[in-house]
């Protein structure tokens, strides 16, 4: 009889979590190499040429910079940067401005939909601003996916003659120069 085969005994990074062999696609191949020189340095031939002190003292030197960006120092005033969010392939993500974006859209020559977008941005929980919107135009509001994959405030009727001031009015974090409205597929300041 044949004998059966043995599973494959897979070495996982202690720093990355990858396989050892796909640590040099990881995030941070710099904070890997100490751990592979010492757990798995058949993997990278070339890094056992490399002094195991001078790695040691990059990831020293990274864990000890990591530390003092942690604690804020009283004599140092350097502004601190935030982290850059990267979407796979590398690419930078924008950070989404801080603005409410009106539209009324007409349907069947008559019926109108006004939808509000980004409300959300400024700490406004959507299901909340929906039921307060249908109260104060007595309409049908809901909370539904935009086309882009986000939550916005659809309102039945054409209500963008008041909404501005209710917006201000009950939530005064949203300030009326981020206001703004679409029309003729160009964006407008509401003030």
């Amino acid at each position: 009889m044949a004998e059966k085969p043995q599973p494959v005994q897979v070495l996982y990074c202690g720093v990355c979590g990858l396989p050892a062999e796909y640590c040099e696609f990881g995030p941070d191949f710099e904070k890997c190499k100490p751990w592979l020189i010492q757990y798995s340095p058949q993997t990278y031939p070339d890094l056992q040429g490399a002094n195991v002190k001078d790695v040691d003292g990059v990831t020293n030197q990274l864990q000890s910079a990591t530390i003092t960006d942690g604690v804020s120092g009283s004599g140092s005033s350097a502004p601190k940067q935030e982290p850059v969010k990267r979407l796979p392939g590398g690419k930078v993500k924008k950070k989404e401005k801080q603005e409410v974006i009106i539209e009324k859209v007409t349907r069947n020559k008559r019926k109108s939909i006004t939808t509000l977008k980004g409300l959300d941005l400024f700490g406004v929980k959507l299901s909340d601003a929906s039921k307060k919107l249908g109260k104060k135009f007595a309409t049908g509001a809901s909370v539904v996916k935009g086309p882009t994959e986000k939550d916005q405030i659809d309102v039945q009727g054409d209500i963008a003659y008041d909404i501005v001031e209710f917006i201000t009015h009950t939530w005064p974090d949203v300030p009326e120069t981020a206001i703004y409205f679409i029309e003729d597929g160009k964006k407008v300041p509401a003030v």
